[in-house]
């Protein structure tokens, strides 16, 4: 008999190499391959009932274009970054942090759909029937159209699936499915790969709408194989600091709309409830102008949400001054300081320099830049911003202001939340704003002149 050949794994990256090491080469990962057998080739199953449907190439004048049907969740903020609600026979992978709300919103999802008359199963291997029709009571949701079953065999669950024909198949987590074909644990590469390539031509062939969970390792990446993420139509990834109420859904790929949108929810005692508002979620406690604080306006998707930009500068007790940075990029931070040593003469030497997020939330755009450096200026110098000014804009090395996205709908929400002043970069805006005093700024000694005279 033909000598089965074996290979090692990495249950980290996916890397495959023919032998062992104790360090994976492509991700430097220790003790991470593990040694599988590889499936034999089968004779792929064909679901087209005659070789007139076989692919073949179009003219692309003569492709009539068709608008997929969505299913609407009914929850405004998930359909909002899906672009409109599930496609049939689509498979969508969210992500998230342990803790998160992942499991929560799926089955919430789930019972709106069965609400809606939609029949939905909702397949769990990490938790018991009781527990998951324990926590579908707390989020106030009970449904004859909404099956729970507890199953970790892939399987077994495709085969109750194509009995019972649900328009929605949700699968918590990837990480729990196990494929007999494969012999390695659940949870390993193989296993991942393998369980979500069957889930995808299950979805293709039937029809069904498909939402996995998956886990995702300390660097916040989605475990398993990148070539998961490849597979899946649509990537949803679940953020938020677990020591606050407010998480963010975002689509890192999506094949049936845009990856500009988000939704903003809070973890409330029944759930997670929609925040249809954001504007203004993370000003609850700004009341008084104090030394430090400042206020900017930063696009998350496409919708302007106005934080509260911190900073501290205090003298050092060490030789080496520490810069420290939470919810903004800390390389910025230092950027900013160089710039404000070199452009405007300010001393950071024998200070150290502390930047601060308001609320958790984190910044991923230039447009806080601003807002920032301004914030430091006023730790530095112990001297308030008033609280009815609004900063944005990015700083260039050479302490120019450069200007950002969507400037007309980052005043416009600042104006009804009661800001009176706007220091934003210079530039013809699209619209007019009256009652109100815009600053238009070129150079970062302008902002510090218009801020502190």
């Amino acid at each position: 008999m033909a000598k089965s050949k074996t290979k090692f794994v990495c249950q980290n990256c996916g890397h495959v190499e023919s032998k062992w090491l104790g360090k994976c080469p492509a991700c430097s990962t220790w003790d991470s391959l593990v040694e599988e057998i590889p499936v034999p080739e089968k004779l792929q199953k064909t679901y087209l009932p005659n070789d007139a449907n076989k692919a073949v190439p179009k003219p692309l004048n003569k492709i009539v274009e068709m608008e997929a049907e969505r299913i609407a969740t009914s929850i405004r903020e998930f359909d909002r970054v899906l672009g409109g609600g599930v496609v049939p026979g689509s498979l969508i992978l969210l992500g998230g942090t342990p803790g998160i709300g992942k499991s929560t919103i799926l089955l919430d999802a789930g019972i709106h759909f069965a609400k809606n008359g939609i029949t939905t199963l909702y397949v769990s291997g990490e938790e018991s029937e009781e527990q998951t029709a324990l926590r579908a009571r707390r989020l106030g949701g009970s449904s004859d159209k909404l099956f729970v079953m507890t199953a970790t065999d892939l399987d077994g669950i495709l085969m109750q699936t194509a009995q019972m024909q649900p328009k929605i198949l949700v699968i918590d987590s990837i990480q729990t499915m196990y494929n007999s074909e494969i012999d390695s644990a659940a949870g390993s590469v193989a296993q991942v790969r393998e369980c979500t390539a069957k889930l995808m031509q299950f979805a293709k062939t039937t029809g069904v709408a498909v939402l996995i969970i998956g886990h995702v390792t300390k660097d916040g990446n989605i475990a398993g194989p990148r070539l998961l993420e490849h597979m899946v139509d649509v990537v949803l990834q679940f953020e938020g600091d677990r020591s606050y109420a407010f998480r963010i859904l975002r689509a890192l790929k999506n094949r049936f709309g845009t990856t500009g949108e988000s939704g903003i929810f809070s973890m409330e005692a029944n759930g997670l409830v929609q925040v249809d508002n954001p504007a203004g979620l993370f000003l609850d406690e700004h009341r008084e102008s104090v030394a430090g604080s400042v206020i900017s306006a930063c696009m998350e998707g496409n919708r302007p949400i106005l934080v509260e930009m911190q900073a501290l500068v205090a003298r050092t007790p060490y030789g080496l001054p520490r810069r420290t940075s939470v919810g903004y990029d800390l390389n910025r931070l230092n950027m900013l300081i160089a710039i404000l040593e070199r452009r405007v003469g300010l001393d950071f030497g024998t200070y150290d320099a502390y930047a601060n997020v308001v609320g958790g939330m984190k910044v991923n755009e230039p447009a806080p830049d601003l807002a920032v450096a301004a914030a430091l200026v006023s730790a530095y110098k112990n001297i308030a911003v008033a609280k009815d000014t609004m900063l944005f804009g990015e700083i260039g090395l050479t302490g120019e202001i450069r200007r950002v996205s969507n400037p007309e709908r980052r005043i416009a929400d600042g104006v009804n939340l009661g800001f009176k002043r706007f220091i934003v970069p210079d530039g013809k805006l699209n619209q007019k704003f009256t009652d109100v005093e815009i600053v238009p700024v070129r150079t970062l000694t302008q902002v510090l002149e218009a801020i502190f005279g």
